[in-house]
């Protein structure tokens, strides 16, 4: 068996799917791996480790793709190397099918069998696989690093000749993993932290961290299937928008994390709520990607707005890409080894964690979730 490792090609995309360190026990495991030359420079994983691995260095994405079983990516293939791919192969990478269900289609169409890290069920036996609570550890990590960067003013309170300086005070929306590591971020560099989310369950995990907790009263509680928020209905919406406006008047700092699979992310911040923010102010919105949390994020940029910066950045963990490719690396091999059989790819649809991953196989979608939203979207 030969797993192929491609330089991701999308804009800006930095991680790299395997590092050495993995590598070196998949070789060891008798398993072939081929790299294209260059993959992990821009992550600092150099071809002299590859090589030293006991990877093959490939020249190019064509002999990757001509020569690999199993195709191993961070994001999802371009129509480019999609075209690259030949019947009976395998695909594993951030496949993000709720949010392009079509891309599915083309998968099944190629008959590849497609595998989605995003995909993997968040139950206990995967969590060494997890690899989007990996990277949303990075995402939320990053995010207070770059709220500290633009706001013009200390996050902990110093004590000075000159007088005392007040700490910043950080409000993180969302208390999911990228969430909860903001909000332990935002507390190590000083700052006084308070976190808010839809779900009453997270309170006790948000106070762990010794943030305060904002109570909002929703008449709701939201908490979803898989440990995922559900979607609140317009009204609700409304209302937690009009109490978060009221809020964030005294906020130096809102990190925004707030996300439904499959669907754009929830409006949590309108225009009025950026209006009541004190100058100088900082948002940090880490649903950008998918439409953002605040109504004045424009994904990809920093901007200013009524004297606010709000940073629309996306793909935060591409920014470490060191350790966002060594976490993933991990998670990827975590999976391979339930996957790998004597030496060869078996998938046993039987078990959960195959059956939730798998996309397409000889030519059928399989995915649960994305023939559910098919078969939505084909009675609407």
């Amino acid at each position: 068996m030969v797993i192929g490792v491609p330089t991701e090609s999308a804009a800006g995309e930095r991680r790299v799917a395997l590092v050495p360190e993995t590598i070196a026990r998949l070789t060891k495991a008798g398993v072939g791996v081929r790299v294209q030359r260059g993959a992990g420079d821009a992550a600092a994983f150099v071809v002299d480790a590859y090589e030293a691995a006991g990877a093959v260095i490939a020249p190019d994405a064509a002999a990757i793709f001509g020569e690999a079983d199993l195709v191993v990516k961070v994001q999802r293939p371009t129509d480019a190397e999609l075209e690259l791919m030949h019947p009976g192969q395998t695909l594993l990478a951030f496949l993000s099918p709720l949010g392009d269900p079509a891309s599915v289609e083309r998968y099944a169409q190629k008959k590849i069998t497609a595998l989605s890290m995003d995909a993997i069920p968040r139950i206990t036996r995967a969590q060494s696989m997890d690899a989007l609570s990996s990277q949303a550890n990075i995402g939320g990590y990053k995010a207070a690093l770059l709220a500290a960067e633009y706001l013009p003013r200390f996050f902990p309170m110093l004590t000075t000749a000159a007088g005392t300086i007040a700490p910043a005070k950080v409000l993180v929306l969302g208390a999911g993993v990228a969430g909860l590591q903001a909000i332990a971020t935002a507390r190590r560099l000083g700052a006084v932290v308070s976190g808010y989310d839809t779900r009453a369950v997270v309170k006790e995990q948000v106070q762990s961290l010794g943030a305060s907790y904002l109570e909002l009263d929703l008449g709701v509680d939201a908490a979803g299937a898989g440990g995922y928020a559900k979607a609140l209905t317009a009204e609700q919406e409304a209302r937690q928008q009009d109490l978060l406006a009221q809020h964030v008047a005294t906020i130096d700092v809102v990190i925004t994390t707030a996300a439904v699979p499959g669907r754009r992310a929830p409006l949590l911040l309108n225009e009025a709520a950026v209006v009541a923010m004190k100058p100088g102010s900082v948002i940090v919105d880490l649903a950008a990607e998918t439409g953002g949390n605040c109504a004045l994020t424009q994904p990809g940029q920093v901007t200013v707005a009524h004297d606010v910066t709000i940073i629309g950045t996306t793909n935060l963990p591409s920014t470490m890409p060191y350790h966002a490719s060594q976490l993933y690396s991990r998670n990827v091999y975590a999976l391979l080894q339930l996957l790998i059989k004597d030496g060869a790819l078996n998938l046993d649809l039987n078990d959960e964690i195959v059956r939730g991953t798998t996309l397409t196989k000889d030519g059928e979608v399989l995915h649960e979730p994305t023939l559910a939203a098919r078969a939505g979207k084909g009675s609407a």
